[in-house]
């Protein structure tokens, strides 16, 4: 039986970031110098960590908060990548078996990281994995499921951040962060509200897979019936779920939408201005801000991970 959905308190969230401090680090945000006629725009750089993707905050408190007896069991999550990253590192540090249901479309390096990290990996096509989410099993598999987005300790280990973005940035204006189920902007949310509830908190999408955006222009949980796979793999769903809409809907303003070019441009801008690394999903924030629709800021926008083949990044940031 799961227990009902209730909002991450600023406690649990402060607890969190004493619980993964020996895991995860601080991560730098830095100002993007865009020049006149630009919003001012600040890079949570993310993709620093460990494993390149801010997944490990969660990942590292939900694994801390097994039981022993929960943890005997090993543990197992489904991913893109990132997710399964996180919880193998967090698995690995605490001696615990891990196994990842990964999309069979996911870049070939995060599966290569995910096995690195010690994980058993089950190759599915995407709507096998996002229907095993929605039931919250997989066959054959009966150790302690860690949910990659509807987990109330994994959202409060995504919500540091936010304790970081309002410590570094406190005059921010509007914070954006990237929506594939739902946890980091809820994460973000969760903290920037409790701290500054005049901060607008906004997710960002790609075109091809829109959810929240739809969600919160009909104000249910919506499922988005032109999804489409692409570069964008760490990001969009193919709906909000009814448990995490309950999670976002009260400390989330909105979800912008942009285009697989705008996205490219975004990944060209911060490797071009600032030496950055981003995969797609990392760059849909930046994507979002540069349409205006977020205001001038200052902005903080998270690059949420890196985990990218580079013959596909040049490849792509050409094409931009």
């Amino acid at each position: 039986m799961l227990e009902p959905v209730r909002r991450v308190t600023l406690e649990e969230i402060r607890a969190a970031r004493e619980r993964i401090a020996g895991t995860i680090i601080r991560t730098p945000l830095v100002r993007l110098e865009l020049g006149s006629g630009y919003p001012d725009v600040r890079l949570k750089l993310e993709n620093l960590q460990p494993i390149n993707a801010y997944k490990l905050r969660g990942a590292a408190n939900a694994v801390a908060m097994l039981s022993e007896a929960e943890r005997s069991r090993g543990v197992w999550t489904i991913s893109a990548g990132n997710a399964g990253q996180g919880v193998a590192y967090a698995a690995r540090k605490a001696g615990v078996p891990c196994t990842v249901v990964v999309i069979d479309k996911a870049a070939a390096p995060k599966k290569q990281r995910m096995e690195a990290l010690g994980a058993r990996l089950i190759v599915v096509p995407f709507d096998v994995a996002w229907q095993a989410m929605e039931d919250r099993r997989y066959p054959g598999l009966d150790g302690t499921f860690i949910h990659p987005f509807d987990d109330h300790n994994f959202i409060a280990g995504n919500a540091t951040l936010g304790l970081e973005i309002m410590e570094d940035a406190p005059d921010a204006a509007a914070v954006i962060g990237g929506v594939g189920g739902g946890g980091l902007v809820t994460g973000l949310g969760s903290a920037i509200k409790a701290l500054a509830p005049h901060v607008k908190v906004y997710g960002a999408e790609p075109e091809t897979a829109a959810p929240a955006a739809l969600s919160f222009e009909k104000g249910s949980p919506q499922v988005f019936t032109g999804w489409t796979h692409s570069f964008v793999d760490g990001a969009g769903g193919k709906s909000v779920f009814p448990r995490m809409w309950e999670r976002m809907q009260p400390v989330v303003d909105g979800a912008f939408v942009v285009t697989l070019a705008q996205v490219k441009q975004a990944m060209r801008l911060m490797a071009d201005k600032a030496r950055i690394v981003s995969e797609g999903a990392g760059a849909l924030p930046l994507a979002a801000a540069l349409t205006g629709k977020a205001g001038q800021g200052p902005i903080v926008c998270v690059v949420s991970g890196g985990n990218i083949d580079l013959k596909m990044f040049a490849q792509l940031i050409t094409e931009a």
